[in-house]
């Protein structure tokens, strides 16, 4: 499969861009994630034309207005020329399915980024180029590093990635209500999981030829702001349920019974999701059902990376 292009903050794949002129290599996002992704670094602060190393930058509030200026000297504002930037390759963005930020970065960082008012520092910031670029892209997943070490937080990131990415393709080949309905329901159950999928099926019981192009902004508004919730054991347990409900006919009084032990073991944490998912398969496996096989909920995501084993 052809890699993901996803954006990221230069110095997380070990470019010299940082302010004292190092770098803050990640290994995870260069060995693991780049066998899937193909990383677009920027580094706003170097691209504004602050070179390497160069005086550091923190957010300032004032006059209710955050700015991102100079340490030592105030007068060095780079607000502007920040934001600037972000809108200049705004076309570049477009073609993304998801960003990596460098976190607490008054340039990059997504949440928590340290601003200064009366001299006192307050995790309440944004970065400035991280917040144009996520007003500019309310659809597509951004990040940041330092949350891609919580397990929960990484596989949600990169599902979000992989659903994002498959609406990209489906736009680039060419929507129509079939394909639109097609996508729905090949992603229902991981919609299941994270919530109440009911709007998103009475949305597109509304869709015509006519107003395509509205319901699927508005199907894809929903449910990108849906998938952002990171999915709980109880949440997987109730679709894991509603998946052994396609083999009923199919499996022996001891299977079912297996089963439901297994989704009780993984509920109170003695076991990770591949283990349920992994029997399910199996019982699939000797009895295929179209609906499970075209639902990206057991497969999200190339099993390579693992994630499923640590939730």
């Amino acid at each position: 499969m052809k890699k993901i292009p996803i954006g990221i903050s230069s110095c997380l794949l070990g470019e010299n861009v940082r302010f004292d002129g190092g770098h803050k290599r990640d290994a995870y996002i260069t060995g693991t994630l780049s066998e899937y992704f193909e990383f677009h670094p920027v580094c706003p602060e170097m691209a504004i034309g602050l070179g390497a190393p160069r005086p550091t930058l923190r957010l300032v509030k004032t006059d209710n207005q955050v700015r991102c200026v100079g340490v030592k000297d105030e007068t060095v504002d780079v607000t502007e020329k920040l934001h600037d930037f972000a809108n200049r390759i705004k076309p570049l963005h477009a073609e993304l399915c998801g960003y990596i930020l460098k976190k607490d970065s008054p340039s990059c960082g997504m949440t928590r980024v340290k601003v200064y008012s009366n001299n006192q520092p307050h995790r309440e910031g944004v970065g400035i180029y991280a917040q144009t670029l996520m007003e500019n892209n309310p659809l597509m997943p951004v990040e940041e590093e330092g949350r891609l070490g919580d397990s929960g937080l990484r596989e949600n990131f990169i599902q979000r990635v992989y659903v994002y990415h498959r609406w990209q393709t489906l736009l680039k080949d060419g929507l129509s209500v079939a394909k639109l309905t097609q996508f729905h329901a090949r992603h229902k159950l991981i919609i299941m999981s994270h919530g109440d999928y009911q709007p998103l099926g009475r949305l597109l019981t509304t869709a015509s030829a006519e107003n395509l192009a509205e319901i699927a902004e508005q199907y894809i508004s929903l449910l990108m702001a849906l998938l952002k919730k990171v999915v709980t054991r109880g949440q997987h347990v109730n679709v894991l349920q509603h998946i052994q409900g396609y083999l009923k006919k199919e499996l022996s009084a001891d299977e079912k019974a297996e089963l439901g032990e297994i989704f009780e073991r993984y509920r109170i944490g003695e076991l990770p999701l591949i283990v349920p998912i992994t029997l399910l398969k199996h019982h699939f496996r000797k009895t295929p059902d179209p609906y499970i096989e075209e639902s990206f909920y057991m497969s999200p995501y190339p099993q390579e990376l693992n994630l499923i084993n640590q939730l």
